[in-house]
């Protein structure tokens, strides 16, 4: 504790921690506030929180370095904590989910997942050849639009009650895929450009991705049942609460150590298992006032806290607005071919590929590898990032759009209607 007495200096200067816990305060407030508004806008809450997030950002306000500020690791806290507030979103997205339900969309998770991909890949190859752009910049910047980061769009499925109709449960099943096959070809290329591994090191990937998927549902299905019985019969308190945030959190962790995926996927997985328990109710009930009260809003906030629109000269925006074109073409015909062809209506074809375009963090992720290993000039590593960002802010609200109908949400047709099952 700051003795206030003995240092004069602390009343003229925060400490790092009081420094966090004031933005924090701001951020939270700030965040609630634009969802408020949003939803006032008939917008999801979403939209607002992420837009509210630009505004605080170096873009205009530069909220993480006021006069207050000398903490240098606080927007590195704030990023992690966010990073949190993802991980528990997909939990509860897996978490009101019945695997059954899921298993009965493969056709059209595999086909949506795939184009998914293959389209944007394709696009950004194209666009960079046509624009002379190296060949290995190109390859990166496709590798980077064949990503998808279904969180906000799981937040926008929940909003309007649909998660659980057939288009929902395709659309999550798909990005599951697509995440898959982007970090398979991610892989396949840093081997085939080092010129190290070559088709055993991809072989390698895929079976670590293999291992992964079996030992998670395997502990899924036997163990995890057992620790919760375990856990019930104690006195602790909260004990399943946190069992739930332990579990999360591991699947998360092995997810990226062990299958080499993002730890997003693990964690819907992990959501995926505890939905199979009795004790489904409970946990969601305790688990979403941690997630949407504290982590999630500062997730989508941290969002445009990273991204400073101002790096962008005159001479980019041509390629930047290009760049957010083919990232929103190639998800939108990608996708939705890949659901016509699994036999969806085309109005669920345009909601299926609208759901997809949001690059969010795994986007991010493939961004930072090609900058790091310098596949990927500044100037393309600035515009990318404003792509992640145009594309995960226009997706709340054409999603939304998408679903507008005369009949209300709750009676879209639930993935079980044609073949009823008990819950597992």
């Amino acid at each position: 504790m700051i003795n206030w007495n003995k240092n004069p200096v602390a009343h003229q200067s925060m400490s790092n921690f009081l420094q966090l816990i004031a933005e924090i305060a701001i951020i939270l407030l700030a965040a609630k506030a634009a969802g408020y508004l949003s939803v006032r806008l008939k917008q999801p809450s979403v939209f607002g929180e992420l837009l509210v997030g630009v505004l605080l950002g170096p873009s205009l306000l530069d909220f993480t370095n006021l006069g207050f500020v000398t903490s240098t690791h606080l927007s590195e806290t704030i990023h992690e904590l966010g990073e949190i507030g993802v991980l528990l979103l997909m939990f509860l997205a897996g978490l009101e989910l019945n695997i059954k339900d899921l298993t009965r969309n493969t056709r059209v998770a595999l086909l949506a997942g795939m184009l998914g991909v293959v389209f944007p890949v394709g696009f950004g190859i194209v666009f960079g050849e046509l624009l002379d752009i190296p060949f290995r910049q190109a390859l990166f910047l496709g590798l980077t639009l064949g990503a998808t980061s279904v969180s906000i769009s799981a937040q926008v499925l929940i909003e309007l009650q649909v998660l659980r109709t057939r288009v929902g449960l395709a659309l999550l099943g798909a990005a599951v895929f697509d995440d898959i096959l982007v970090i398979l070809i991610l892989s396949s290329v840093l081997a085939f450009l080092s010129g190290s591994g070559g088709f055993r090191e991809i072989m390698w990937v895929f079976a670590k991705m293999v291992i992964f998927l079996v030992l998670a549902a395997a502990a899924g299905l036997w163990l995890l049942p057992r620790m919760v019985r375990l856990t019930r019969s104690l006195k602790i308190s909260q004990g399943l609460t946190t069992l739930a945030l332990v579990v999360l959190l591991g699947y998360g962790l092995a997810a990226e150590l062990m299958g080499g995926m993002a730890a997003i996927t693990g964690t819907f997985l992990a959501g995926l298992m505890f939905a199979r328990t009795p004790e489904k109710g409970t946990i969601e009930t305790n688990m979403h006032p941690i997630a949407y009260a504290f982590f999630v809003p500062i997730f989508f906030v941290s969002i445009g806290l990273n991204v400073n629109l101002r790096e962008l000269n005159v001479d980019s925006i041509w390629l930047f607005l290009g760049i957010c074109g083919i990232a929103i073409a190639g998800k939108v015909i990608g996708s939705g071919l890949g659901a016509l062809l699994a036999k969806f209506t085309s109005r669920e074809a345009l909601q299926i590929g609208l759901g997809m375009v949001s690059r969010g963090e795994v986007g991010l992720i493939i961004a930072n590898i090609g900058a790091k290993e310098g596949y990927l000039s500044q100037e393309m590593m600035t515009i990318i990032v404003g792509m992640i960002l145009v594309t995960t802010l226009v997706t709340p609200p054409m999603l939304r759009a998408s679903f507008k109908t005369s009949r209300k949400p709750s009676e879209e047709k639930p993935a079980s209607a044609q073949e009823p099952t008990k819950e597992d």
